[in-house]
C-alpha cells in the first residue's frame, strides 16, 4: 500500500488543497486542516473562542450544499488564503485580519440559502484544527472503497466529496474497517486508526459546481450495509509524510 493523495481543508467546509507531503506531530491534527471555521448566526458564544467546538456551530455542506464547489489555496508564511468557486469567481484574504472579514462574507453570501442561518464571521482554531472528530484526527480514505461506491452508483465519482486527508492505494475495498484498534505506519508518521467515519449529506454534493447530484448516503446503505467511508486515526507518533510512501500495518 502506499499515499496516492494528500489533502488539507484550511477553512472547515470551504474548499480543499492538495499538496505533496506534510509533516504530523503526536497528538495533532494535520497541519493546517480546519485551521479556521466560519461562525453563524445560531453559533454558541462558547465557538467563538477558537476551541474545538461540534460541526453544527459552523457553516458546513449538510445545510449549505454550494459550499462543496469550494477549492482553496493557503499561503502559510502570512496564513493568506485563496478561495475559488467556478460561479464566484475567486477571493484572496486573511482569515485572521477582522478588516477583511466582511469582503469575505459578502463574497460567500451567495451561497448560503436565505432559509438557513447565514455566517457572521470567522474563528482561529487554536489547540487543533475543527475536524468533526472529538479527538485530534486523521481522516485515512481508500482509493479501492471509493471506487467501491462509485461503481454501485454506475459512474464516476470525485473523491473529493468525502474530505479526506490522507488517501491510500492498495489496500482492499473495505479493508480499513479492519485497521481499527491498529497502528498504521505512513512514511515517517505511525497512526493509530480509531473508529469508521460516519458520513452525510454533504458527501452528496458536487465538488465542483456545489450540486447535490449523487446519492453516496443511499449507495453506502442500500450496497454496503452500512453509512461509513474512511476511518479516523489518532498520531501517535510524528513524522513527514509524502505522496508515493509505503504504508504498512505495524
Amino acid at each position: 500500500m502506499h499515499v496516492s493523495a494528500l489533502f488539507r481543508h484550511p477553512i472547515k467546509s470551504h474548499g480543499r488543497e492538495s499538496v505533496e507531503s506534510v509533516t504530523l506531530t503526536e497528538g495533532q491534527t494535520m497541519p493546517w486542516d480546519r485551521a479556521w471555521a466560519v461562525t453563524h448566526e445560531a453559533t454558541q458564544p462558547s465557538a467563538k473562542g477558537g476551541d474545538w467546538a461540534a460541526c453544527h456551530n459552523f457553516m458546513i455542506g449538510t445545510r449549505t450544499p454550494a459550499l462543496a464547489g469550494l477549492w482553496a489555496e493557503l499561503e502559510e508564511s502570512t496564513r493568506t488564503v485563496t478561495l475559488r468557486h467556478q460561479t464566484l469567481g475567486e477571493i484572496t484574504f486573511r482569515p485572521d485580519a477582522a478588516e477583511e472579514e466582511d469582503r469575505f462574507l459578502d463574497w460567500i453570501a451567495p451561497l448560503c440559502p436565505p432559509n438557513r442561518s447565514q455566517p457572521t464571521g470567522i474563528v482561529s482554531a487554536q489547540a487543533r484544527g475543527m475536524t468533526d472528530s472529538k479527538f485530534p484526527s486523521i481522516s485515512l480514505m481508500t482509493e479501492a472503497s471509493h471506487q467501491a461506491v462509485a461503481a454501485s452508483l454506475g459512474g464516476a465519482l470525485e473523491k473529493e466529496r468525502w474530505r479526506g486527508n490522507i488517501w491510500i492505494e492498495g489496500a482492499a475495498p473495505w479493508a480499513e474497517f479492519d485497521w481499527v484498534g491498529y497502528e498504521l505506519h505512513l512514511g515517517e508518521a505511525r497512526l493509530r486508526v480509531e473508529e469508521p467515519i460516519e458520513r452525510c449529506a454533504h458527501t452528496q454534493a458536487n465538488p465542483y459546481s456545489g450540486e447535490r447530484d449523487a446519492d453516496t448516503l443511499g449507495a453506502l446503505k442500500g450496497h454496503f450495509g452500512h453509512q461509513d467511508f474512511g476511518v479516523y486515526a489518532r498520531v501517535i507518533a510524528g513524522g513527514r509524510v509524502a505522496l508515493g510512501d509505503r504504508v504498512a500495518l505495524a
